[in-house]
Formats: C-alpha cells, structure tokens, sequence
C-alpha cells in the first residue's frame, strides 16, 4: 500500500480555491517531481501534503490515518520538509543547525543523547558537510547551504523527504551538486523524496516518477517518458518541443523551440503588415 496519498483534496487561499478534488499516491522509495509552470499550485500542493498548509476539504493520507489527526510531533517523525530558501539566524554553524533535526524525537528539554549526536554526526557525514561542521552557515556557498539544511531534514531520520525547487538561484555545478545527494540518498537510504522541480529536464534525469499540474489540478503523472509529451508541454507550460533520448540515460531530454500558438500569431501579424502596406500604396495613389 502507499504509504502517502489524497482523496478529493481542495486547497484554497481565504475564500480563492487553488487546488480542487486532487487525488494523489506518492510511490514508496521513490523520487517524484511535481512540475508545472508558475503559479501552478506545485508548492501549495507540497505544502498541503506536508501539512504545513491547512485543507480547505477531502483527507491526506500517511500511513493508512488522516495526516492531520496525528500530532505534529508523530508528522516530524515520519516527514521532513525543506522550504524555499531557507535561512539560518547568523552565526549558526552547521552543526548547531542539523542538532535541530534531532527535536522531533527528544522529550522535553532534555539534553541530546548518544543516538542524537551520532546521527547528527552522520547526517553531516553523509552530505559531505562535515569538513564545514563548525562553520557559520551563513558563511557557506549556495551548493553547501543546501546541503547543511538537507542534512537538517535527514536527521529527523524519517522515511519521507519533501523539497521545494531545491536547486533554486544555484549555479549547475551546485544544482547537480544537490540532485546527486538526493539520488544517492534515495538509492542508499531507500528515502521517499518528493520535490517540486523548475528545470524539466532535471526532474526527467533524478524523478522515477512525474506529476504535472496545470491550475492546481494533475493532467498527468507516470513515468518521465509518460509525462514528457509534446501534448502534455503545450497544455502544462504552452510550449511547442521536441523530445529526444539523452544519448547517456535514454531519458527524455525537452528542447522548446516556440511557444504554443506563435506560429499563428506571427502569420497574423505579417499578413496585417502586408494589409497596411497594400492600404498605404493605394492611398499614395
């Protein structure tokens, strides 16, 4: 059974409905990216599905029981989530901040224990930050910030990972930097990962499974070959592409080369141009 999924999920803002009946299974052990152009509803649906964000009607599901009749202290121990550019109060060092993961599962104000300390010393390890363990996060390249708050989330040690445009405003060396840890981290740990993704063709390299959204509602989801059509980008971004097979990994690679609808809009526009030009030609006779 899948361990996370909606049933007839609604989202709204006040009054303003942004997601409507969303039925959803998130693959166990899997990398899913949600995908979308902006203003989508790709974050609020991350968000509604981590439970930061509240549901206007219908349930999500963990583990068989409504998310949101479980504690806030049980969520923390079975989900983790890394918001959008996340920052760090200055001065904090790496340690200090992934020491955070380990509050879920402390009683209390009780001091950390052997286990806290030996699993913030491996979520450290295990992102490769801990030749900057004792160094201000503030301090740190976009690429090792990403990881030092990765690394946060990991020691909560739950199953399931949830991450919002991880690779926002980073270079592509820090982009893969990050995309690679997450694979591994799926690959090794077994982790569930759920991310919203900007760039397609990352989300078809790292995701074993796509969902796209269109206006708060799912027009597709499968594999990255089911999703990555050339119908699907024209209705999910309003692009015209074509699809090849990455000469490496035999995925999908998306190259747009027109936006839906131009093509006819600049006929429009040329044969407008020539119809003045003809009206000005008599009118000069």
């Amino acid at each position: 059974m899948t361990r996370l999924y909606t049933q007839q999920v609604d989202i709204a803002y006040d009054d303003r409905l942004i997601v409507s009946n969303l039925n959803l299974s998130i693959p166990d052990a899997k990398i899913t990216a949600l995908v979308g152009a902006n203003g989508s509803g790709k974050s609020t649906i991350l968000k509604s599905l981590a439970r930061i964000m509240k549901i206007k009607g219908g349930q999500v599901y963990l583990d068989g029981k409504s998310i949101h009749q479980r504690t806030t202290k049980e969520v923390a121990r079975e989900l983790a989530i890394l918001p959008q550019n996340p920052t760090a109060p200055e001065g904090l060092t790496v340690s200090e901040l992934v020491s955070y993961g380990r509050f879920p599962h402390q009683k209390g104000f009780g001091s950390m224990t052997k286990e806290d300390k030996e699993t913030i010393s491996w979520a450290i390890e295990v992102t490769g930050m801990m030749p900057f363990a004792d160094r201000p996060v503030d301090q740190l390249s976009g690429g090792q910030r990403q990881r030092a708050w990765i690394a946060m989330a990991l020691a909560q040690q739950t199953d399931i990972l949830f991450l919002d445009e991880p690779t926002t405003f980073l270079d592509m060396a820090h982009q893969l930097e990050v995309l690679k840890l997450l694979r591994k981290l799926n690959k090794e740990e077994g982790r569930t990962i759920i991310m919203v993704v900007h760039d397609l063709n990352h989300a078809t390299h790292y995701a074993h499974h796509m969902v796209a959204i269109v206006q708060g509602k799912v027009v597709s989801e499968g594999t990255p070959e089911e999703v990555v059509t050339q119908p699907v980008l024209r209705e999910v971004f309003g692009i015209e592409a074509d699809i090849v097979k990455d000469p490496r990994t035999g995925v999908p690679l998306c190259i747009p080369y027109d936006l839906v609808g131009a093509e006819k809009s600049e006929k429009t526009l040329q044969e407008s141009d020539l119809a003045k030009a003809v009206v000005a030609v008599g009118e000069s006779r």
